[in-house]
């Protein structure tokens, strides 16, 4: 028979674990702050397609008067359509009976649909006037409203339909500009990411019941040898795991942002040729004149499918120009946070020599760079610009001899007036970018977002803090596994009391 200490124990702790999950409950990441509408009986409706003149326009409905608004908008009298079926109707004002439009209705009843609830989609024409009709005769509707941004798919979470990354997944599927984006995002969206969270999830449920186990009942014997050992090893790997999962360089957040790539350098060396040689256009102004680009210019490019930030700043020189100083201190702070920065050399002013060529080339990346990058680290490109005007006996010894020596980053000799070599310079910066981001297909998920990256450093240094009081104090140990579920359910949505007991009771055999 259980010792009525143990059970008073046990009951004390989990009804104290409950309060504290009560208190902060892991389903309100999502809400604004107007507070969560986990309960909403309004039906809400919206233009869920672009805005502007186009063939088609989708209308969506969701709530539990869906099923009211399309049978009154749609004029049926003898029930509903059957679900995820097209069916040409006329769309109707159901104040005064007017034809609005003709066009396809859908019914998907719940749970069977994108937000778990009954819905319904409109598919009318997509004029102005039509769109602005039928949303005004669906807001004539008693319980019906207006969705506010995004509530669909807040809907769609609070019903179970999306975990938190795909959610996140989803919103960057819509945003995403480039290929390498989507196929990041459409990954995410899959819900690979956040099944790689949610086993981690599960696996520090189990760690904490098995530790709270311990403490509640191992004085009466009713826990096996070796638990905690077993929770070790757990936490351990667990650690390791997310790790390893940290250091990925800021590869999916770059590919979800855009990579930051800066052209640096001294004055007249061709820097603002070359951004509008990249951008075909002319995005900034060039001119003979030394000192003329004193702000920042920035374009996005697509490079490849990958997304590029392109900057162009102003010459790196000593002035007493009060203005182009500003712009100097701009330029060296747009490299300091620079993925990549794109060094431009006036290829005129190299000595002819090779060696002295590359020592020259050498110092000038250390006035350029921060003191920390190595050049051949992959953070940066040297662009000789002005070839053309180097006899061709001398170019074709500097582009032979100074590739690959030590220091130098990777080279590349071009012409923005003639676009010699531009073809070349381009495949090296499509390769260089293309390491910076990854993959989006291949090997493990990347972490995407910022915040993610700082819920699992919590996550680990909360794994650190269980080793660090697991012979002394386990009570602050299994605070530790607490803290590191509760760090990583905020990135997932998804974490609560009910969870733990059940792996309590599941895996110990208490009371019986």
């Amino acid at each position: 028979m259980l010792p009525l200490s143990s059970v008073y124990r046990g009951l004390w702790r989990t009804a104290v674990y409950t309060l504290r999950t009560r208190r902060n409950p892991p389903c309100r990441l999502l809400t604004s702050c107007n507070g969560p509408r986990l309960a909403d009986a309004d039906t809400i409706f919206a233009l869920s397609s672009g805005h502007g003149r186009c063939g088609v326009a989708v209308v969506r409905v969701s709530g539990p008067a869906s099923a009211t608004a399309l049978k009154r908008m749609a004029g049926l009298t003898h029930g509903l359509p059957p679900p995820r079926t097209a069916l040409l109707r006329s769309i109707r004002d159901p104040q005064t009976e007017e034809v609005l439009d003709r066009g396809l209705v859908l019914w998907f009843p719940g749970p069977h649909s994108f937000s778990g609830e009954d819905s319904v989609e409109f598919h009318i024409h997509g004029g102005p006037a039509v769109i602005t009709a039928v949303l005004q005769a669906l807001g004539s509707v008693p319980g019906m409203r207006p969705a506010e941004a995004g509530e669909f798919t807040r809907r769609a979470f609070q019903a179970g339909k999306l975990g938190l990354t795909e959610v996140e997944g989803l919103g960057d599927l819509i945003h995403a500009e480039t290929e390498a984006q989507r196929r990041q995002a459409l990954r995410q969206m899959s819900g690979e990411l956040g099944r790689l969270y949610q086993d981690w999830s599960y696996r520090l449920k189990r760690c904490l019941a098995h530790v709270e186990a311990f403490i509640d009942f191992s004085e009466d014997e009713l826990i096996e040898d070796g638990v905690l050992n077993q929770v070790d090893g757990s936490v351990r790997d667990l650690q390791a795991e997310m790790e390893r999962h940290l250091k990925d360089e800021r590869r999916g957040e770059r590919l979800r942002s855009g990579v930051q790539v800066v052209i640096a350098g001294a004055t007249n060396a061709g820097k603002s040729s070359l951004l509008n040689t990249l951008c075909q256009r002319p995005a900034a102004i060039v001119s003979p004149i030394a000192g003329t680009t004193r702000d920042v210019v920035e374009t996005a490019l697509d490079i490849g499918g990958f997304p590029v930030l392109l900057s162009d700043t102003a010459g790196l020189r000593d002035s007493s120009d009060l203005v182009e100083r500003e712009g100097v201190r701009r330029a060296r702070e747009r490299v300091e946070q620079a993925d990549l920065t794109l060094v431009v050399v006036d290829s005129t002013h190299l000595p002819s020599d090779a060696q002295q060529a590359a020592a020259f080339l050498r110092e000038h990346l250390r006035s350029v760079l921060p003191s920390q990058d190595q050049p051949e680290k992959g953070r940066c490109l040297l662009v000789l610009n002005k070839s053309d005007l180097l006899p061709e006996e001398q170019r074709q010894k500097l582009d032979s001899e100074l590739r690959g020596v030590s220091g130098l980053a990777p080279l590349c000799l071009i012409s923005c007036q003639t676009s010699e070599g531009l073809e070349d310079f381009l495949t090296v910066l499509h390769a260089t970018v293309k390491t910076l981001c990854g993959d989006p297909l291949s090997g493990a998920p990347t972490l995407t977002q910022a915040r993610h990256r700082a819920h699992l450093q919590q996550c680990v240094a909360a794994l650190a803090q269980y080793q660090r009081y697991r012979d002394t104090d386990l009570a602050l140990a299994a605070e530790g596994v607490r803290l590191a579920l509760t760090s990583l359910g905020r990135i997932t949505g998804r974490v609560g009391a009910e969870e733990i007991l059940d792996i309590i009771f599941k895996d110990f055999c208490i009371g019986k």
